[in-house]
């Protein structure tokens, strides 16, 4: 496989997952904030540090209020990762390679972008937004089924499998990072009672919370919440299960040992955690050490696949 072609896929992938996240993460904290007492300042500007856009939305917005955030975040074509932002650069990687997407894959990509930049004046309303924003999760959850049924399970899908992988690992961990600084830091008696809201709603935002109750079948609570989004080895988007979905995808490549051992260490760091044992400062510090571990895999992918081809080629024209 050429490696433009290869590269042009898990980028489609990741900028895909990444509109997902940016739906959800919204729609969540909405409800979240309705069900916490006033007191309580949650606000919205945790999801800007989970995008890691700070800088640049200091840039563009003076406060980060409810309509500031959202607008950034979800249609503001100055941000690259907002939701448009991700689903306009997932529809040029596709059209770059459509050649080699089924061509529902293709139509569903392109369909999607342009019905959410149509009803973008409509959908930033309040009254409109969850359905506006769940239209959007659905519509990207129907390219990944499309995808899954429709296209050969190949070289060129498994780095579809890989980019939405590795863009769900560093999702998972950047929420968690965020929203358990944001925990009540200093949570009175009176306040305590709503700490497990605020972790159904880490939980709500990957869509856990539901196979959590089935598979954990124990309140919500912090130790084990972290316990099942960090290690479980079958919830979809489960730190763990990410990153041994993208073993096995490398482990069907040519060439994979460098990208290979980048994942295994990840995966031995990750069973070697218990969770209980880690105050805030010490999963800051954690987390941080994953996302520098993604970005090694990331990197290993890179120099492995999508850049070999292109040396080897300006080598054999010299």
């Amino acid at each position: 496989m050429l490696s433009r072609v290869a590269e042009h896929l898990y980028w489609m992938a990741r900028y895909v997952e990444r509109a997902e996240n940016t739906a959800r993460m919204v729609n969540v904290n909405a409800s979240l904030l309705l069900d916490l007492p006033r007191k309580v300042k949650l606000g919205w500007e945790p999801l800007i540090d989970i995008t890691g856009a700070e800088v640049l939305f200091a840039e563009l917005y003076k406060q980060a209020d409810q309509r500031s955030v959202v607008r950034f975040l979800i249609g503001d074509e100055r941000n690259g990762g907002s939701m448009l932002g991700s689903l306009f650069s997932a529809r040029e990687n596709a059209r770059t390679v459509r050649d080699v997407l089924p061509r529902e894959a293709w139509e569903q990509v392109n369909d999607l972008y342009l019905e959410i930049k149509g009803g973008l004046p409509g959908g930033l309303a309040e009254r409109n937004r969850y359905d506006f924003l769940k239209r959007a999760i659905q519509g990207t959850q129907l390219l990944t089924g499309l995808l899954a049924g429709s296209m050969s399970h190949n070289h060129g899908y498994s780095f579809v499998r890989l980019g939405r992988n590795l863009e769900r690992a560093d999702m998972t961990t950047r929420i968690i990072d965020v929203r358990s600084a944001n925990l009540l830091p200093e949570m009175d008696e009176e306040l305590s009672p709503f700490e497990n809201i605020q972790w159904m709603g880490v939980l709500n935002s990957l869509s856990a919370y539901q196979m959590y109750r089935q598979d954990v079948g124990k309140p919500v609570r912090r130790d084990d919440v972290l316990e099942f989004l960090l290690k479980d080895r079958l919830f979809p988007r489960a730190f763990y299960h990410c990153v041994s979905e993208a073993e096995g995808c490398l482990g069907a490549m040519p060439r994979s040992d460098g990208p290979l051992r980048a994942v295994q260490q990840i995966q031995r760091r990750v069973t070697e955690t218990e969770p209980e044992r880690l105050d805030q400062a010490a999963l800051h510090a954690y987390i941080d050490e994953m996302q520098l571990a993604l970005a090694d895999v990331h990197g290993e992918i890179g120099a492995t696949y999508f850049r070999v081809q292109e040396a080897a080629s300006r080598a054999g024209g010299a």
